[in-house]
């Protein structure tokens, strides 16, 4: 599956080659620890992912609903701010979530994995 993301420069917003999409995806899914990422669009539906689809769908509507509720929360602290990034660490897992109005993503990883 194929898509673009929009990429802001100084002057204009324009779309980014879906090559290089492609390309970084790839880079952060090769980092050691990385168990898998996905690619959300607007409404919470995934449209890229290295993951099993049941897996997939629940990190997508758990953490869709979590990241709404983490945006909420920034803006009721202060109205002119926005959410950025969001990362839960548990014992076996870190989960980071980068949101934008275009699209989310969500990387799991090991944090615990050494090395290779």
């Amino acid at each position: 599956m194929s898509f673009t993301v929009a990429k802001i420069s100084e002057t204009k917003m324009e779309l980014a080659p879906s090559g290089d999409v492609e390309e970084t995806l790839k880079r952060i899914n090769s980092h050691p620890g990385v168990l898998g990422l996905i690619v959300l669009n607007p409404q919470g539906l995934a449209i890229k992912s290295t993951m099993d689809n049941a897996t997939t769908q629940l990190y997508a509507s758990n953490f869709q609903h979590l990241t709404s509720l983490a945006r909420s929360c920034v803006r009721d602290l202060d109205p002119l701010n926005d959410l950025k990034f969001l990362r839960v660490r548990s014992r076996k897992y870190e989960i980071m979530v980068a949101p934008s109005d275009d699209y989310s993503l969500i990387v799991i990883q090991n944090p615990n994995q050494k090395d290779l």
